[in-house]
């Protein structure tokens, strides 16, 4: 990873790796990772934004995968380093691939420029897709960008973790009857994702609503017109690593 010789250093000045997991999580501020990697000279060696992004196993610098942890934003501008299992697999669909028709009476001709995951996602949706998957035909779009948690707490193992106004992003939101369905979309094939990604939105909204909330992962390939979508629970709304897949399936969408 190009950003694990400025992780090392955060490690040392902090002497990260002395503290005690099994008890809590390392707290971190922007501030202290400033100070740490100022003397860098790479934009991605120090740039807060960028050592904190870390959305897949893979994305993480060496000393997170050497040691079992991951990060999490708590607050603006603070972390907290965490041991266990921050992420989940997204397995690959064998079932068949299901052809799906439709429901608009005519094409579309502008949903198909470009490459982006809200493109693709207001098409499967346009087309009535979504509504289909979650057999709710009364589905809406209702939400859509950046929004600020409320607080809240959960565990992963016996660490505590409290939230507060953290920054969340969904692709989209729509709100049904008697559910609210969150999804967070890809515009390539993912092996795996930070729970934090299906796990925020679903805190924050579950708070907002007295209806279900349910989360959906999605992706669209690059060049190929096979839409894929997974549905995730989370069993206990306070344990992080109680998530688990309901169902999935894979659609090629056909026009009338």
């Amino acid at each position: 990873m190009a950003n694990s010789k400025s992780w090392k250093k955060i490690f040392d000045d902090y002497k990260i790796l002395d503290h005690d997991f099994d008890k809590s999580p390392f707290p971190l501020s922007a501030t202290q990772i400033k100070k740490a990697c100022q003397k860098f000279k790479e934009t991605g060696e120090k740039e807060v934004r960028i050592l904190c992004k870390q959305d897949s196993r893979e994305g993480r610098p060496d000393i997170f995968k050497k040691h079992d942890l991951f990060l999490l934003p708590v607050k603006n501008g603070y972390y907290n380093i965490i041991r266990g299992e921050g992420y989940i697999d997204i397995p690959e669909i064998k079932e068949e691939i299901m052809i799906y028709s439709s429901k608009l009476d005519f094409q579309l001709d502008t949903a198909k420029i470009g490459n982006s995951e809200m493109q693709h996602l207001d098409y499967a949706y346009a087309a009535s897709l979504i509504r289909t998957f979650m057999n709710d035909p009364s589905l809406v779009l209702t939400i859509r960008g950046r929004k600020y948690t409320p607080d809240f707490e959960f565990r992963v193992g016996k660490q505590v973790i409290k939230v507060s106004s953290v920054q969340t992003e969904v692709d989209a939101g729509y709100e049904g009857k008697n559910q609210v369905v969150l999804i967070e979309a890809k515009n390539f094939s993912a092996t795996n994702v930070i729970i934090r990604q299906l796990f925020y939105p679903f805190r924050q909204w579950q708070e907002q609503t007295k209806k279900k909330v349910i989360t959906l992962f999605f992706d669209k390939v690059s060049g190929e017109d096979i839409y894929s979508i997974w549905q995730f629970e989370f069993d206990d709304p306070k344990n992080y690593n109680s998530i688990k897949l309901v169902k999935s399936g894979k659609f090629r969408i056909i026009e009338k």
